[in-house]
C-alpha cells in the first residue's frame, strides 16, 4: 500500500489534483426527470487512482489505495456540491439484496452519513441528500417520480433484480405518484454469460405474461449456458411495479474498456458510482 500511495503522490505531483469532475467526465440520465431533479453516473475518467484502478476508483472495498479512493470520493462530492446536493453523500455497503435505505435529513449526522448501511437501493423525499449505488457491470437504476418529489437508486445485480430490488425500491413512492426509471451502464446482453440456473430463477418467479418475456431475455450461448439481458429483464420488473416510462440501456461495461470498469472483465478493479439528488425547486 505504500508504493501505491507514492504512486498517487507521484501523479497528483505530475498532472495536479483536480478538486472536482467536469461535466465531460460523467454521464447524465437522459430522461425527461424534472430539471430539479439530478442523476449522474462516474466513468473511469478524472481520478487519481493507478491501475487497476485507474482512476476515478470510488470503491474503498477492491484493495485500491486508500487515500487515491478518499480523494476520488471528495471530487465526486464537490461535483454535487455544485450543482445543488449537500452534505456527504449517503453511501451503502450493497450485499446483492433486496433492502431499500430511506435516509433523512433530520436525523443524519456527519457520522451516521460516512458509515455505510447494509441495503442495495435507497430512496428519499429530502432534497439535497444525495444517494450513492456503486456498480461495475451490475445494473444502476435511478427512479423518480413525473413532479420529482422522491428520487431513489437501486443497485441490480442479477440476483437483487430477480429477488425484487426495483419492485421493493419502487414501493417507496406513493402509490399515486407516476414513476420513471433511467437503468444505467451495465454489461451488455451480448457478454452477460450465465448457466441455466440463473435462467431458471428468473423463469420460476415470471408471473402474469411476464414468462415468454422472460424467456426471451435470454439467448443461448452454449449447452448450459446463455447470454442474459439485465435490461430488458429490469423492463419487465418495472412494468410489474406499473413503471412503462423507463429510458436508458444499452450501454456494455464489459466491452467498453476505456469508459467502464468491469468485474467480469477484470476482475481486480474499479467501481463507477450512480449519484441523484433532488434540488429544491425554484
Amino acid at each position: 500500500m505504500q508504493r501505491a500511495s507514492k504512486q498517487v503522490s507521484d501523479l497528483r505531483e505530475a498532472v495536479g489534483s483536480p478538486k472536482t469532475l467536469d461535466q465531460s467526465q460523467l454521464i447524465r440520465a437522459d430522461w425527461p426527470a424534472p430539471a430539479h431533479v439530478q442523476a449522474w453516473v462516474t466513468t473511469r475518467a478524472g481520478g487519481v487512482s493507478t491501475a487497476p484502478f485507474d482512476s476515478l476508483n470510488l470503491g474503498h472495498h477492491v484493495n485500491d489505495d486508500a487515500q487515491a479512493v478518499a480523494e476520488n470520493r471528495q471530487h465526486l462530492t464537490g461535483f454535487c456540491h455544485a450543482r445543488g446536493s449537500r452534505g456527504e453523500l449517503i453511501w451503502l455497503n450493497q450485499i446483492h439484496g433486496i433492502d431499500v435505505l430511506e435516509p433523512r435529513s433530520s436525523v443524519l449526522d456527519e457520522q451516521s452519513a460516512c458509515t455505510p448501511i447494509d441495503a442495495d437501493a435507497s430512496s428519499t423525499a429530502d432534497a439535497g441528500l444525495a444517494l450513492v449505488v456503486m456498480t461495475a457491470d451490475c445494473l444502476p437504476v435511478f427512479f423518480t417520480d413525473i413532479e420529482g418529489e422522491r428520487v431513489a437508486v437501486a443497485h441490480a445485480g442479477w440476483r437483487g433484480l430477480c429477488n425484487g430490488i426495483l419492485e421493493a425500491t419502487a414501493a417507496t413512492f406513493s402509490p399515486q405518484q407516476t414513476l420513471m426509471a433511467w437503468l444505467g451502464p451495465a454489461i451488455g446482453p451480448n457478454s452477460f454469460e450465465v448457466g441455466e440456473s440463473v435462467r431458471e430463477a428468473f423463469i420460476a418467479l415470471a408471473i402474469d405474461d411476464e414468462l415468454e418475456a422472460t424467456k426471451a431475455a435470454f439467448s443461448a450461448n452454449k449447452p448450459g449456458h446463455y447470454l442474459a439481458d439485465l435490461y430488458q429483464l429490469a423492463r419487465i420488473r418495472l412494468l410489474r411495479t406499473g413503471v412503462s416510462a423507463v429510458y436508458g440501456g444499452g450501454l456494455d461495461t464489459f466491452s467498453e474498456s476505456s469508459r467502464f470498469f468491469s468485474y467480469r472483465r477484470e476482475a481486480a478493479t474499479g467501481r463507477m458510482a450512480s449519484v441523484i439528488w433532488r434540488n429544491r425547486p425554484n
